[in-house]
């Protein structure tokens, strides 16, 4: 007898991560002082335009050479070996910070990105999406030529002073179209 089993809904995620998910160091994938360092930074926003203060954000990306780490361990952090993965809560002011590097393209013609997963009350799944370097790279980008261009902007992160700005919207608001979100095959809606 075999049957097709419906998926478990998801639950509404936090505000608790504090108890467990946080880590000496989770938001550096490689130390701030290191040679190519960089922080990605940013507020992630609601539909009202307010900030999130509970938030909780990871990321996945390649190297500078566009290896992607395969090796177990991503929670290490012995302050040279790069594992690729990091996790960052935002503040009361919404804002959150990584310690990284610049991604390397994965194929050469390929454009470098970061994959971020969003996690926040009121969500009853986590949100991914991708934060694209700027460049020439970027127009042959399949993701992002499938786009309007309005809506490609809010997947690209801008350059500041200390690295990478990239802003997560989680709804659409006055002058702040929401960021792009990306389903992936078998994810629930």
């Amino acid at each position: 007898m075999s049957s097709l089993l419906t998926a478990t809904p998801g639950q509404t995620v936090g505000p608790f991560f504090g108890y467990a998910l946080p880590f000496d160091r989770c938001h550096e994938l490689v130390p701030p002082a290191s040679p190519n360092a960089i922080q990605l930074s940013g507020v992630v926003s609601a539909g009202d335009g307010r900030p999130v203060p509970d938030a909780l954000l990871e990321i996945w990306q390649a190297d500078a050479d566009g290896a992607v780490p395969t090796s177990a361990g991503s929670m290490h952090r012995d302050g040279f070996t790069f594992t690729g993965w990091g996790r960052a809560s935002t503040g009361d002011d919404g804002r959150y910070s990584f310690s990284t590097v610049i991604p390397g393209p994965v194929r050469p013609g390929a454009a470098p990105f970061i994959l971020m997963t969003v996690f926040a009350r009121g969500l009853l799944n986590r949100l991914f999406t991708r934060v694209y370097m700027q460049g020439d790279h970027l127009a042959d980008d399949a993701l992002l030529t499938s786009l309007p261009p309005e809506r490609r902007q809010t997947l690209i992160a801008t350059r500041d002073g200390a690295g990478l700005h990239f802003d997560v919207q989680l709804q659409d608001a006055p002058g702040a179209p929401e960021t792009v979100f990306l389903r992936y095959p078998g994810q629930p809606r």
